[in-house]
């Protein structure tokens, strides 16, 4: 008698449903009993921020059921529970089980894939004089690649891409094969992160001491508070470890950084100690040298510039995720840095000067 189905929806490795039915098949075996049932793979792609959205209009619903007795009743269930999802067209794709776990990982291996591939070509475009968003949209117009994940930045973050990719390269290495690509995309994405501190090094010095940054944004992307891996972890730890002093503000992550920051920095209070969370946006910018933008949050894309300008020290904007067009910020007289894209200056007379014996180190670096 076919009794149960067991439904992995979480992210595992391959072969994680085979070890669940084993450890269900010995438990049965411990107390004497025969239930005939099937563990099927049925992996979320749900993005944070948008959970309820995705799960409520799936654009895929992928099914992993072995081919045996078992596993067809199991595949017939799953195609009652969908079926409310499935009335204007059939959005279920049914493989084997170790395809279903494989096929998560995958996407996400292939999204951070694009996202390594994009910020690679725009550290080039910064050299050679190309703008990466002008290259965006001349790709993204091939219906081959298509425009979603083409966005350079300061890195990817969260617990999804980061994990995940990990995950396929220690899987490879089980198996004696070397994921030379998957290395390669966890590698620039680490490097990756590092790439706004050195704007801010080239331009203002190595030494930050005396320097006051705002920072716009700290999860790792708009609409949730997840810290993990963020790229403001690194960059405002890089700034203090320099001697600066941060303000930050996020719309909804403050709680979190502050937990996060107390960990990270547990270790050097004097440089906790020249972090400040600000209560509203604009206060970061009072009095600051720069600001610093980590986060695409729609509150970032239109500010108040006159209201920026009159609060900062300086007119000088460091833009990790490329949300104004260099053009506009030349016009507006802030002197704009971002990733990819040329940067805008104002005169020279208007500049803010690095301190004396910086500006030729940090050239040469």
């Amino acid at each position: 008698l076919f009794r149960s189905v067991i439904v992995d929806k979480s992210t595992v490795p391959v072969g994680t449903a085979l070890r669940v039915r084993e450890a269900i098949a010995e438990e049965l075996a411990a107390r004497g009993e025969k239930h005939m049932f099937s563990v099927v793979s049925n992996p979320e792609f749900l993005k944070e921020g948008a959970a309820v959205e995705d799960f409520t209009r799936p654009d895929r619903i992928v099914l992993g059921c072995d081919e045996d007795v078992p596993g067809e009743k199991a595949r017939d269930v799953m195609k009652r529970v969908y079926a409310p999802f499935n009335r204007n067209r059939e959005r279920t794709l049914y493989m084997d089980v170790r395809s279903a776990e494989f096929t998560k990982y995958a996407a996400n291996a292939m999204l951070a894939t694009r996202i390594s591939f994009m910020n690679e070509l725009a550290n080039l475009a910064d050299r050679v004089g190309a703008d990466i968003e002008a290259v965006r949209r001349g790709i993204g117009s091939d219906p081959r690649i298509g425009y979603d994940f083409l966005y350079a930045g300061c890195g990817y973050g969260g617990s999804c891409f980061p994990k995940d990719v990990q995950a396929l390269i220690r899987t490879a290495g089980e198996h004696s094969t070397d994921l030379r690509i998957l290395n390669a995309v966890e590698a620039v994405n680490d490097g990756q992160k590092e790439i706004l501190a050195h704007k801010i090094v080239t331009r203002l010095g190595d030494d930050l001491t005396g320097r006051t940054f705002g920072v716009w944004g700290l999860a790792f992307k708009p609409n949730t508070d997840d810290m993990r891996e963020a790229p403001s972890r690194r960059l405002i730890a890089a700034l203090l470890a320099r001697g600066a002093r941060v303000k930050a503000w996020d719309p909804v992550a403050i709680d979190e950084a502050k937990r996060v920051f107390a960990l990270d920095l547990q270790h050097v209070p004097e440089q906790r100690a020249r972090l400040e969370f600000m209560n509203e946006e604009m206060d970061v910018a009072q009095d600051a040298d720069a600001l610093v933008i980590l986060t695409e949050w729609k509150v970032f894309k239109s500010p108040d510039f006159e209201s920026l300008k009159a609060l900062l020290k300086s007119p000088l904007i460091f833009d990790g995720r490329n949300l104004y067009e260099p053009e506009s910020m030349q016009e507006l007289g802030i002197e704009y840095h971002a990733i990819g894209r040329q940067s805008a200056r104002r005169a020279p007379a208007h500049a803010t000067p690095a301190r004396a014996g910086e500006a030729s180190a940090a050239a040469a670096r």
